[in-house]
């Protein structure tokens, strides 16, 4: 199926990271110039951007100077900007409950998770607001649908972006009219390449996929595809203020 997306230019925000890499080969296989956006990861970054013809960006995404620059660059390299995928975050693997969380590591978690994305969504809505078109895709997280235990912190960063500011900038978006669309996007566990090399063990598995329909992880290319269709005008035009979760079914978390 022809997705319409030869030739668009295309911005993923942390390009490189496991996800973000199978997102922007995703865009290339479909005939798009993609910009690979990394804050620490230049040499995958740049990799990879060579690997799919692409163009490796640098940014500190929490910072508004930084994104400003980002975008404008990007813009001008690329001649104008059709699409964001904004994918840059941090899940740490240390987590804690509450009540052990320093107000700092919560503060950090929204800024990586939250802050990011938002300034990303800013930059991007308002380049949209000139062209009057533009698909904005964030990358959410089954953590902040059904919560995650010891990741209160990324939970609440994630949540946002599958509710209150995903409504809030689909119909603000509307206000600069059809051509501009705002969804999300929102994986479950996925085994990315790092996740992989490390070993999944099987206890982490079957708790991981017992509420899901379909006993199985989710791979970074089957979070890339659905990137890619919500993206896609001619395939889903009539879609913003959607939440397309892949996480296999999931209907919630194993509570101890």
């Amino acid at each position: 199926m022809d997705t319409g997306l030869h030739g668009s230019r295309v911005l993923v925000t942390g390009g490189a990271g496991g996800i973000g890499a199978a997102i922007s080969r995703s865009f290339a296989s479909e005939g798009a110039r993609v910009a690979v956006h990394y804050h620490r990861s230049e040499e995958a970054a740049k990799a990879l951007a060579a690997e799919i013809d692409g163009i490796a960006f640098h940014a500190d995404l929490r910072e508004v100077g930084e994104v400003t620059r980002l975008f404008g660059t990007v813009v001008d390299e690329l001649g104008g900007l059709d699409v964001c995928v904004a994918a840059a975050g941090y899940y740490s693997p240390d987590g804690a409950p509450a009540w052990d969380v320093s107000a700092e590591s919560f503060a950090t978690a929204i800024e990586d998770n939250l802050t990011t994305a938002f300034l990303t969504a800013r930059a991007f809505l308002g380049h949209a607001a000139g062209t009057g078109k533009g698909s904005l895709v964030f990358i959410g997280s089954t953590a902040g649908i059904f919560g995650e235990a010891r990741h209160a912190g990324y939970a609440a960063a994630k949540a946002p972006l599958s509710s209150g500011l995903l409504m809030t900038l689909k119909n603000e978006a509307a206000l600069i009219g059809d051509g501009v669309r705002v969804n999300t996007v929102a994986p479950g566990w996925t085994v990315t390449p790092k996740r992989a090399a490390a070993g999944v063990a099987e206890d982490l598995i079957e708790r991981a996929t017992s509420t899901m329909a379909r006993k199985q992880l989710a791979t970074p290319e089957d979070v890339a595809n659905q990137v890619v269709v919500i993206a896609s005008d001619r395939l889903s035009a009539h879609m913003t203020g959607q939440v397309v979760t892949v996480a296999g079914g999931m209907e919630g978390r194993i509570v101890p």
